[in-house]
């Protein structure tokens, strides 16, 4: 071979090296970028961690607010709110009563039939209608009108089945989503309007006094008999089938809990009195807060930039309004440290694109290579191609932020027994845990509603499992969590005949 074969072998020689050096440095930066992203995921987990301690601790930290909070105003951030319903439906009711819910732009009116015995419930027929926009800003005759036309046009239609003895008024539970000072089992004062609703002339009166009003304008002898949250009907519905239940949980877009509770016990209501000796506590639960809650940076992210920062932090943790763009948030710091979700995505980096069923999709895809994913990477965050070891990862987070989130809200409940001397350790009373008392433990219903629960088999799966691991086998044998349909409408009119008018005022204030 001449001089000029040397030089030419040799060139390639060297080029060969290059390309070969170039490829190796591009494996190794790929594999240092994939490093970045592996380590996202494990700081994640290590931040996001529940063991069964930890968990206890936030047991105990419940327990502890919620005396706080029935101690006196602002003593806690559980707010503890009275309901004054003091009588919850016992399976004895008979006859035909009615619902109305207004929680958002749509309200559902209801008739119910009860059968005078447990659980028998004849019958029901159910009307939905939106709400015209306008009426969302315009005055509160205006709207309660609206909303008083469509109730006499419901109990004037034929086929109301089993009729009630005249010449009995109808009797009404009222289930009004918005903020409320509650003054009797009956009555409230609106403290503010949300969900778009700014009704200025409506503030700051009795909400049941007002649709009293319109449906008198309407010439229906119809009595608002409840006020409540649907929480407060969650329970009416879970005690008309189980007299063993003695508290509710809603865990759906938003999260809230409230329970029976000793009368003597709510410390700040002194002279409270109640023929049954107990009350229904809304607690607004998802305002707890406690150091012992494994917060990330990506929840005080989320806290930072909501319209309520510093408040709702338990409902951030561990409700469906907030789960998935938790997600979308790590997501996006995983984009930034590599390029194996490919082109960067102005869309992941827009808050709550990734809603939570969407979220529970990618977490439930049990396909070999995970097409779910792949489709909601590609349709919603507009992340086209992503590799199946990335989707594995995506799937990963879902359930680091979904099982912490579950076992949360399985600490609140089991804080919540603690409290009424139900999770076999006899209860919290004076500010301190009770060890005095014999552990004998009798069975405990907690009616549960919300499709974060019902619709998303892990994470009910995940909220289940640490009831067990928190209580023990024994005891967490005793305590059942049953799910309940429509708290907001059945139990609202459950809770009418309870409190109906043949019924004598039984909360009073001494």
């Amino acid at each position: 071979m001449g001089r000029l074969g040397v030089g030419i072998a040799a060139g390639f020689a060297v080029a060969a090296c290059i390309v070969a050096a170039a490829m190796v440095g591009k494996r190794v930066k790929r594999r240092r970028k994939w490093k970045k992203m592996v380590k996202v995921l494990e700081e994640l987990e290590e931040s996001c961690g529940t063991p069964v301690g930890r968990l206890k601790q936030v047991v105990d930290a419940m327990a502890v607010e919620m005396h706080a909070g029935l101690a006196s105003e602002g003593g806690s951030k559980l707010k503890m709110l009275l309901t004054y319903v003091d009588k919850l439906p016992n399976g004895r009711e008979k006859g035909t009563y009615y619902a109305l819910h207004l929680g958002g732009t749509n309200f559902r009116v209801l008739r119910v039939h009860l059968g005078d015995q447990r659980s028998a419930i004849l019958g029901q027929d159910i009307e939905r209608q939106p709400i015209p926009q306008h009426l969302m800003t315009s005055t509160s005759e205006d709207l309660l009108d609206f909303v008083a036309s469509s109730l006499k046009n419901f109990i004037e239609k034929e086929g109301d089945g089993l009729e009630q003895p005249s010449p009995r008024r109808k009797e009404l539970g009222f289930t009004f989503s918005f903020p409320v000072k509650q003054t009797s089992v009956s009555s409230g004062i609106l403290i503010k309007w949300t969900k778009g609703f700014a009704i200025e002339d409506m503030i700051g009166r009795d909400v049941s006094e007002c649709l009293q009003q319109a449906i008198a304008r309407k010439g229906q002898d119809v009595r608002v008999a409840a006020l409540i949250n649907d929480t407060v009907g969650t329970l009416a519905l879970g005690h008309y089938n189980d007299e063993d239940t003695v508290a509710a949980v809603v865990i759906g877009t938003g999260t809230n809990a409230c329970y029976l509770e000793r009368a003597d016990a709510i410390i700040k209501c002194q002279g409270l009195l109640t023929t049954s000796g107990s009350m229904v506590v809304n607690m607004e639960w998802g305002n707890f807060w406690s150091s012992h809650l494994p917060r990330t940076s990506y929840d005080v992210d989320l806290d930072v930039a909501s319209p309520n920062p510093n408040d709702q932090g338990f409902e951030k943790m561990i409700s469906g309004l907030y789960l998935g763009d938790i997600v979308r948030r790590v997501l996006l710091r995983m984009s930034q440290e590599s390029d194996d979700f490919g082109p960067a995505s102005s869309k992941l980096a827009v808050p709550f694109a990734l809603r939570t069923p969407l979220m529970a999709a990618m977490h439930e895809d049990d396909s070999p290579d995970l097409s779910e994913v792949a489709k909601i990477l590609g349709e919603v965050l507009e992340l086209p191609d992503v590799p199946v070891k990335v989707r594995k990862l995506v799937v990963k987070v879902c359930d680091v932020i979904t099982r912490r989130a579950a076992r949360l809200a399985a600490a609140g409940i089991v804080g919540i027994l603690k409290k009424i001397g139900r999770d076999g350790s006899g209860g919290i009373a004076g500010g301190k845990f009770r060890s005095d008392r014999p552990s004998r433990m009798r069975r405990t219903v907690v009616a549960i509603e919300g499709g974060l629960y019902t619709s998303y088999t892990l994470f009910r799966e995940y909220l289940n499992e640490a009831m067990k691991e928190i209580l023990g086998e024994e005891i967490s044998s005793n305590v059942i969590l049953r799910v309940m349909e429509d708290g907001s409408g059945i139990g609202a009119a459950l809770l009418a005949a309870a409190n109906s008018a043949s019924e004598v005022d039984r909360v009073q204030l001494q």
